[in-house]
């Protein structure tokens, strides 16, 4: 204990993000688990309506509303449309492929955002940002391998949904900064229950009754899910943004264990090249990035990480 509390800011930050990134690991592999008996609509309005109302209460207990004519932003319209569409294709990857293969290819998102911030934001991105996408996109097809035996569709509900992110996390970055990352959130699940419904009515899927497994998991997936993002901000606020941000990339070693010992998953070895080119260039992008908003202010430092979403 004497060890722990002797830490530096950091070193706790560092911390705090791994232990998040470990409970959205596990709260993948409950949502996988989910998707075998219940359709992917109503785990997604579920689960929604469930993290919503957790949300909505943290709001309440700080005396903040739920709604506000803020959520009419056209940016945060946009935001919500991102969550809805990463959520829906992320956990279709998840019903329909493999863990470690999605969670891979999920690590890709930080290099989606460089390049999408230089081409729709106009932010400057100098030679090493741009390697670094370059050797993460090389990554991204050594994991796809198409036109070979090894290539499965369920990858690319996994790329749809790095897009759907990518789209959230641009527009969160033109999002006036007064509006709550509680209530940002809050509206992302608030969103996902009539996609949800909609989705299942489109697909002509009924509506099943969860028995009390299911009732257990959705619980725990909405348990580890806040959990996740509450450790995450706590970490984004505690330590400089250059140091923490890497960090994001243990989730992929913990996808990787979880998927071994839960879905005896075996990644052959160019996926886990892939995987390990995708997880040092993202690092390095993060690191670089985080490097180059450090003379701003303080509150800047901390927003990037905690608006930009809990994936």
């Amino acid at each position: 204990m004497s060890r722990v509390a002797g830490m530096t800011d950091n070193g706790r930050a560092a911390l705090f993000m791994t232990a998040s990134m470990a409970m959205f690991a596990v709260e993948d592999a409950f949502i996988k688990t989910l998707t075998d008996s219940l359709p992917v609509g109503q785990l997604m309005a579920m689960t929604g309506l469930m993290a919503m109302l957790v949300f909505w209460a943290r709001l309440a207990r700080r005396g903040l509303a739920l709604w506000t004519r803020d959520l009419l932003h056209p940016m945060v319209v946009l935001r919500n449309l991102g969550e809805v569409i990463g959520a829906l294709s992320f956990v279709t990857a998840l019903a329909v492929g493999e863990l470690a293969v999605t969670s891979a290819i999920l690590q890709v998102l930080p290099l989606t955002l460089v390049l999408g911030a230089a081409l729709f934001l106009g932010e400057k991105v100098g030679w090493r940002r741009w390697a670094s996408v370059a050797v993460g996109f090389a990554g991204v097809l050594l994991i796809l391998r198409p036109g070979t035996a090894a290539f499965h569709p369920s990858m690319l509900w996994a790329l749809l949904g790095v897009a759907g992110l990518t789209l959230r996390d641009l527009a969160t970055r033109r999002i006036p900064r007064g509006v709550p990352s509680d209530q940002l959130s809050a509206s992302a699940y608030g969103a996902m229950v009539p996609a949800g419904l909609l989705l299942g009515a489109v697909a002509g899927q009924g509506a099943v009754v969860p028995g009390a497994l299911e009732w257990a998991l959705l619980a725990a997936t909405v348990v580890f899910g806040v959990l996740g993002y509450a450790t995450l901000v706590a970490a984004s606020r505690l330590g400089e943004a250059s140091v923490v941000a890497p960090f994001r990339y243990t989730r992929l070693g913990f996808a990787l264990l979880v998927a071994a010992l839960v879905f005896g998953e075996r990644p052959d070895l160019p996926m886990l090249l892939g995987a390990g080119m995708i997880a040092l260039a993202g690092g390095y992008a993060m690191w670089r990035e985080a490097g180059l908003r450090r003379p701003a202010a303080p509150a800047g430092k901390v927003s990037g990480i905690i608006r930009s979403g809990s994936r």
